[in-house]
């Protein structure tokens, strides 16, 4: 997040596409910029400063969701590289004067290292603090690239200076012999040892390439020697050299450089062997990350009639453990997590962590789902004792899938794949559990993956609409307000139900965009009714939020985004959350809510009486509305505790002054129960089915044309016999 020099005059310029021609619409320039190969972003100044805004890139080039890099201030500063920490925080400092772009080391997710680009400036917002706006592109592939040519030229420097010194009068057996003993001196090591191997293997060795060969039968061409440490680590020297004339004397500074070369390719090979190492390792735990277990996958996969397994763990409910104890704990269970679960497996399994709170085990001869079974209960099993953390006794739980290798699929991107959709069917089961990948199993995830497939697209192709079902006064049946309803019409499926795509739609992140497009297309759709009928009271919209949504910190500026753009009245603009979500994080959550509510829009608490949420909550926070769940209102006037538990609902919301909706009413004995009750609004296909915008539009002309209802409280058949009132 280094700082870039100030943007140049008139690069803040804000327009639409109606400014001037050429210029593109906020939607096409919101998809241009997600699909840029490059991190987008807006934070405020200093080392944990938050991220206001990070594009989807963040995914592409660090393994992040844009999601997790904002919701942790303290991520960037994390992966920045040990060894670049000093000079790029020290530079973040330094707002007096500019700075030109920079260049430095972050970790992938998986432990990779990644050379960015980190181009930036300083920009006001609107309270007048500075705030970073900046471009973060990969440079791996240039930076590599420059280093090989450092490297190559080094090497040739070097073997053009040997072959010099050759020709100026060394005899090449006293050179090579002299220059690796004063290479061993550098080395401290002894040099009888180096010059001679003895009988213990483990001596540090220097290996010549002379062997046993003398000047005369070298010949010109190629000598090589090898520097063998005391770790094992070693360098590889080579040199052009003439055979004749023959030399006769040694040349001491042309020694003292030679060992120099020798030594600094020694410690050139050791810095190879710790990047690689560091480059197929996780960081954190020290396990073999994803790309050195698919390697040893490929291998296992690839030997004859090989019996392979691979089991996949996630840690339950990780996100709490960052959440309410820190990352610094977090980070301590999964080491902890990593030395029990080895004491788990058999001699010569695989353990791996491929990122997050994620680890996957490598199972090599095993016979069958049986086996494999046993060593997923003993893993199970490794997290039954507590993990003693700094913060105190954490009990952890975790859900594994498990999948064979079979006959005809073998490869390893498709085993991990089959492993990862058992755990989360383990998960869906009820966590702390196993389960292992079958046929069906395989069904569902293709089918899964290509409803992801198809939905990735609905947006763009438009295959997305919403319907709308009014909610009504029961005094006098006028629509008071209508719920914004998602529907898909898929080109090939027909209509998908809202249930079957939105979880999707939750689980891979497509929620937060259609998310963003029903909100605006809704508001927006008010606005032109409110214009239509400007006369008639205004009529609410309201939209329902998933957990997903609330737990984005961009939701405010959604919200305020949609406001201004359609010029609606914030107070028409009604958000509904299930009561569930409270519970998931409940902090985190209420604070979105107290900030959105400040904008002036209405939240509404969806399926009310089905959840565990505390009744604290309709006190603490700013909730303006209770929707009574169908499954009581269907029981209305023929089930005592349904009637009794409707009748509490509505009576409770009456005393703290909040509306409360019955939702599901499709027989005249649940409407003449609700009015007895005093319920004042409801919704249901004997009031209203879902209808397009068209339709509503019809509607709302009708009724500004009546007076509503007639003396005994009956709704005028202009509403009554509106299309679609009944089912």
């Amino acid at each position: 997040m280094s700082p870039a020099p100030q943007p140049a005059r008139g690069s803040d310029r804000r327009g639409t596409a109606s400014d001037a021609p050429g210029e593109l619409s906020e939607a096409a320039r919101r998809t241009l910029l997600e699909r840029l190969p490059a991190i987008l972003y807006v934070a405020e100044v200093g080392v944990g400063g938050r991220w206001h805004y990070v594009s989807s890139g963040v995914a592409d080039i660090l393994g992040f969701t844009p999601g997790e890099w904002i919701e942790d201030p303290g991520r960037w500063a994390r992966q920045v590289h040990p060894e670049d920490r000093d000079r790029v925080f020290g530079r973040e400092d330094v707002l007096d004067e500019p700075s030109l772009p920079d260049e430095y080391r972050l970790m992938h997710r998986d432990g990779r290292t990644v050379w960015v680009r980190d181009e930036a400036a300083l920009v006001p917002d609107e309270q007048g603090r500075a705030m970073w706006h900046g471009v973060i592109s990969d440079v791996t592939d240039r930076k590599l690239a420059e280093a090989e040519l450092e490297r190559r030229a080094a090497q040739q420097a070097a073997v053009a200076l040997l072959g010099k010194r050759a020709l100026e009068g060394v005899e090449v057996g006293v050179l090579m012999h002299d220059a690796l003993a004063a290479a061993a001196q550098i080395l401290g090591v002894d040099s009888g040892a180096v010059l001679e191997r003895t009988g213990d293997a483990s001596a540090p060795v220097i290996r010549a390439g002379l062997g046993q060969s003398t000047p005369e039968s070298l010949g010109a061409g190629s000598v090589s020697g090898e520097i063998e440490g005391r770790e094992g680590s070693w360098g590889v020297i080579s040199l052009a050299a003439a055979a004749e004339p023959r030399f006769a004397s040694a040349d001491a500074d042309f020694v003292k450089a030679l060992a120099n070369i020798l030594a600094d390719a020694l410690q050139q090979r050791a810095s190879e062997d710790d990047i690689r190492y560091q480059a197929l390792h996780d960081p954190l735990t020290g396990l073999p990350n994803r790309v050195l277990f698919m390697d040893r996958l490929g291998h296992a996969l690839s030997r004859p009639h090989a019996e392979v397994a691979v089991v996949l763990l996630d840690i339950d409910n990780f996100k709490l453990v960052n959440d309410s104890l820190g990352h610094g704990a977090g980070d301590e269970l999964l080491m902890q997590i990593a030395p029990r679960l080895k004491v788990s497996l058999r001699p010569g399994d695989t353990i791996a962590r491929l990122g997050g709170d994620e680890f996957v085990v490598l199972l090599e001869q095993i016979p069958d789902e049986s086996a494999a079974a046993r060593v997923a209960e003993r893993m199970v099993t490794a997290f039954e004792l507590p993990f003693v953390l700094s913060a105190g006794e954490h009990f952890a739980k975790a859900s594994l899938g498990i999948a064979l290798a079979g006959a005809s699929d073998r490869l390893p991107a498709n085993l991990v794949r089959d492993a990862d959709a058992a755990m989360y069917q383990a998960k869906g089961r009820g966590r702390g559990r196993f389960e292992v990948f079958d046929r069906a199993m395989r069904l569902r995830t293709v089918a899964r993956l290509s409803l992801e497939n198809d939905l990735r697209r609905a947006l763009e192709r438009d295959e997305l609409r919403i319907d709308y079902q009014p909610i009504v006064s029961l005094r006098d049946h006028s629509i008071v307000s209508v719920e914004a309803l998602l529907r898909w019409q898929h080109p090939e499926r027909g209509l998908v139900g809202p249930q079957e795509f939105i979880p999707v739609a939750e689980e891979s992140g497509l929620i937060d965009p259609i998310g963003r497009w029903v909100l605006e297309a809704a508001c927006r759709q008010a606005a032109e009714w409110h214009a239509a009928t400007p006369d008639a009271r205004p009529v609410g919209i309201s939209v329902n939020l998933s957990m997903r949504q609330l737990t984005q910190r961009d939701l405010e500026a959604t919200v305020a985004a949609a406001l201004e753009m359609t010029g609606i009245e914030p107070s028409s603009v009604c958000l509904e959350i299930t009561e569930s979500v409270l519970l998931e994080e409940p902090a985190r959550v209420s604070e979105t809510i107290r900030r959105v509510a400040r904008l002036g829009v209405r939240f509404v608490l969806d399926d009310f009486g089905t959840g565990y949420s505390s009744l604290a909550y309709l006190t603490q926070l700013p909730i303006d509305g209770l929707k009574v769940d169908r499954s009581f209102v269907e029981a209305l006037g023929s089930d005592g505790r349904s009637t009794a538990i409707t009748t509490a609902i509505v009576r409770m919301a009456q005393a703290l002054s909040v509306d409360v909706i019955a939702e599901g009413v499709e027989t005249e004995r649940q409407l003449t129960a609700l009015r007895q009750l005093h319920c004042e609004l409801a919704q249901g296909f004997l009031l209203h089915r879902p209808l397009a915008a068209p339709a509503i539009s019809e509607l709302l002309a009708t009724a500004a044309g009546t007076a509503g209802a007639d003396a005994h409280g009956q709704p005028r058949p202009s509403v009554a016999a509106s299309p679609g009132a009944r089912a």
